[in-house]
């Protein structure tokens, strides 16, 4: 197909539809934050219980999101991403009307497979079919505009919780899914890999998912495993792991091509995805309990205090891939991890007491800031350097990698810093172990930075990041 402008009224409407069906999925992931605590107290959940319901979605969305990529260059990516888009919705009424914990947790996991067709297929869509010299432009666009969903989540989502009850927050998603299928239906042209055939990496898609569950599974129920269990189900986790690795070399169609890895620029983007998706996720999961648990906010105001940072993303994220497209990824990748870790140890200090304008705002700012510089430069460069016949398995990859680390951190962070049963509902035990959580994440975010400045290079070997006659 002949490539699209982005100025174009196609090009609008296709970026819209990805902003549309990325935004719903960051939509329910600010609410399920915000809502945490009331669920808790509504279902009688445990902490483990908690991180399930945060942890099942991820799960599943890390380890079938590289199948959902594939899927979608092999099938059509406007298709596989409207099956994802159907299945969202159907699966948040279940979420809605779940009646205890191990319910809630099973839709949550069913949501993630549905996120997994949906969520490569809002990038890809836009790589396969936006010229390349309006791509940089185009994916800033989709991560500013993405921001809308998430500055309207602590609005909505917060209101919705404390109001009426954390059900609408699922039940919200159903009119979106509807507007997102019919947008993506008038204007989204379908692409997919003409050159893919064969047949499918199920055994791939097997071992994905069982390592994941198993090296999860370890970290969460530590405390009922106790240690010789718990380093069991983790080395099996991570034998799986090395199988899975072994499988997609030998596969005639891997559902992740091993050539991808054979760019630096690639496998660089990606291992500081996840080392900084980590950091993100968990500093997010503590600080909207801390709020709730330890200063006495409520689910609106816990999600209100970092709307600062959805509203930065908002306005300056397109003008972070701008900057990536004009002076190169490195320095933006390298100083956006940094900036955040800075906000990150600002927030460290919140606990009983701390004023929102003194306390936590100038830490919220800082962090948004960061996330401003590094998030559109870095998902550029991880499509900039895949073919385009793979745009959706390298977006899958890099989509899980994100997720994979978030899972693992909101895991393993728990039990590092001494928490779990009921202890996050006691503020004493809660802040002192945030304020441990919050200094691993700084060390996570200037890890990623230290891995961009290593690894990261202005120039792709696959393809320019924007058009050079503009630099």
């Amino acid at each position: 197909m002949t490539a699209v402008e982005l100025s174009s009224r196609t090009g609008r409407g296709i970026v819209a539809a990805a902003v549309l069906g990325s935004g719903m999925a960051m939509l329910d992931g600010t609410i399920v934050n915000v809502a945490l605590v009331r669920i808790g107290e509504d279902l009688n959940a445990s902490l483990a219980e908690l991180q399930w319901v945060t942890n099942g979605y991820l799960l599943s969305l890390a380890s079938l999101i590289l199948l959902g990529g594939s899927l979608g260059d092999r099938y059509g990516r406007r298709k596989i991403f409207l099956i994802g888009v159907a299945g969202f919705a159907a699966t948040s009424a279940l979420c809605g009307f779940a009646q205890n914990p191990g319910q809630l947790i099973l839709a949550r996991v069913l949501q993630g497979a549905a996120g997994a067709l949906l969520t490569p297929g809002s990038l890809s869509m836009i790589e396969a079919t936006i010229r390349p010299e309006d791509r940089a432009r185009a994916i800033g666009s989709w991560s500013g505009l993405g921001g809308i969903a998430a500055a309207i989540g602590p609005f909505v989502g917060g209101w919705l919780v404390q109001y009426a009850s954390w059900r609408w927050a699922f039940f919200l998603n159903i009119p979106l899914a509807v507007v997102t299928v019919v947008l993506a239906l008038r204007t989204v042209p379908e692409t997919r890999d003409e050159e893919a055939g064969g047949s499918f990496d199920v055994l791939g898609a097997v071992l994905a998912t069982a390592s994941l569950a198993l090296v999860t599974y370890a970290l969460i129920e530590y405390g009922s495993l106790g240690p010789a269990w718990t380093i069991a189900f983790l080395l099996v986790g991570l034998a799986i792991a090395v199988g899975f690795v072994a499988v997609e070399r030998r596969a005639k169609n891997p559902m992740v091509q091993p050539s991808l890895f054979t760019s630096r620029q690639f496998t660089g983007a990606n291992l500081m995805t996840l080392i900084v998706y980590g950091a993100l996720g968990a500093v997010l999961f503590f600080l909207t309990l801390q709020l709730q648990t330890v200063l006495g906010y409520g689910p609106l105001l816990a999600g209100v205090a970092t709307l600062p940072m959805t509203l930065l993303m908002l306005f300056l994220a397109a003008k972070g891939g701008e900057l990536g497209a004009r002076i190169g990824p490195r320095l933006p990748m390298t100083v956006g991890p940094v900036v955040c870790a800075v906000g990150v140890a600002l927030l460290s200090t919140v606990g009983a007491g701390t004023s929102y304008v003194l306390g936590i705002l100038p830490g919220v700012v800082v962090f948004g800031l960061g996330l401003c510089l590094l998030v559109a430069p870095l998902t550029a460069t991880v499509l900039a350097a895949a073919p385009d016949r793979y745009a959706g398995a390298a977006s899958g990859v890099n989509n899980a990698v994100a997720r994979a680390g978030t899972l693992l951190a909101v895991a393993a962070l728990p039990a590092l810093v001494g928490l779990s049963g009921t202890a996050y509902r006691d503020a004493a035990v809660f802040s002192a172990a945030y304020r441990t959580a919050m200094w691993v994440c700084v060390g996570l975010l200037v890890a990623g930075g230290v891995v961009s400045w290593l690894l990261i290079r202005n120039t792709p070997e696959n393809a320019p990041l924007a058009d050079q006659s503009d630099l």
